[in-house]
């Protein structure tokens, strides 16, 4: 947008200035009495002073050429265009366009249909040193070609059978809240306090840092909320818990949020993450919203849940890995524990046991012959 402060004391020849009723400049050339030609471009930029000389000699000012159709950056343009993109998250769209704008700049004038798995293999092994950039760029193209797939703009999916790299601390990913982390950040923040809310409500919702930041009142019924998540489109239907439910009565809460700032405006994701990791510090606890709700998982699991269930309080897709990896963790516990009942019960029975013990009695009195 032009600037008064930006005009040269005088224009150049046939050059004019108008200011609308909005206050913004506009400019136009006309040579004597013809016509006004105006001219679209921001001022005093290459693309002005290129309309600017096409306008004097009566010739239209070259159009810039768009991606040619069925390059890389054409497709891309496309699938950014369409329902489909829409759909996702602006999380995940925001993340994507970081990747398209890259693989414009690189690789956009090669044609879509050339590119093999080969080509995806490559990019995916040149980003190997940071494997969650890696990842989100197999991601990205997999959505893209998916797409295009199914419009026909291309023969096959060049992403199929590329898998994903395994990062640090993949196996265990975000650390999992401790039973006695929770109650250290418990006792710090007691029942009443806005950081204690915030604690209470990912912890007892399961939801994500950034479906908890918009989790209020007009989504509660009858006991229980119900809300879309941000990243999956999944309706999460859920109990509000008795201690969610005391944490709410005893807090000041925004109108349309339980999480929100001293101003009582609903946070950001993002200003939430910097918020509560602030106050996880200060509290000797980790500052991950989402190995908080890993602890309510976990939490879950191990009072019974079944995977069905748990894919339905943490809005996961049926079938998820994630809920199969809290079953499947929380029975082995109960099995350890149930292994070391017996063991312990045994040796009290053998103990117990006249018989046993007269023979462990003869036993050793024949290997001290013996020795």
């Amino acid at each position: 947008m032009d600037h008064v402060s930006a005009m040269p004391a005088k224009l150049p020849l046939h050059l004019y200035r108008e200011t609308t009723r909005h206050g913004r400049a506009v400019y136009y050339v006309r040579v004597g009495h013809g016509p006004r030609t105006r001219i679209a471009e921001d001022y005093d930029t290459d693309a002005f002073w290129d309309a600017y000389r096409a306008a004097l000699t009566g010739k239209q000012p070259p159009k810039q050429q768009g991606p040619e159709t069925g390059s890389l950056a054409w497709l891309i343009g496309k699938y950014v265009e369409s329902a489909e993109w829409s759909e996702l998250s602006a999380a995940t769209r925001k993340q994507r366009h970081t990747v398209y704008r890259i693989i414009e700049g690189t690789a956009g004038t090669r044609p879509a249909r050339g590119i093999q798995k080969n080509d995806i293999l490559a990019s995916r092994d040149h980003r190997r040193d940071k494997p969650h950039a890696a990842n989100n760029y197999v991601k990205a193209m997999r959505g893209l070609f998916g797409w295009a797939m199914d419009r026909n703009y291309v023969p096959a999916d060049p992403t199929k059978g590329v898998k994903l790299l395994a990062g640090k601390n993949d196996d265990a990913g975000f650390h999992a809240w401790t039973e006695d982390e929770c109650a250290r950040f418990e006792a710090k923040y007691p029942v009443g306090t806005r950081p204690r809310l915030a604690f209470d409500v990912l912890l007892y919702t399961g939801l994500c840092r950034g479906d908890a930041v918009r989790l209020g009142q007009p989504h509660v019924r009858n006991g229980e909320f119900t809300i879309r998540t941000e990243k999956t489109g999944a309706v999460v239907i859920a109990p509000i818990l008795p201690q969610l439910a005391a944490s709410i009565a005893a807090t000041q809460t925004g109108e349309l949020t339980f999480i929100c700032t001293e101003r009582g405006k609903p946070f950001t994701k993002e200003s939430f993450g910097t918020w509560f990791g602030k106050i996880c510090r200060a509290a000797r606890c980790p500052g991950s919203a989402h190995g908080l709700r890993k602890a309510g998982a976990r939490r879950a699991a191990e009072e019974g849940a079944t995977e069905a269930q748990l894919n339905a309080l943490f809005g996961w897709a049926d079938g998820s890995r994630e809920s199969a990896t809290y079953t499947k963790t929380a029975n082995r516990a109960k099995l350890a524990r149930e292994a070391r009942k017996s063991a312990i019960a045994e040796a009290e029975k053998r103990t117990s046991d006249p018989a046993l013990s007269a023979r462990k009695s003869r036993t050793s009195k024949k290997l001290r012959i013996i020795s």
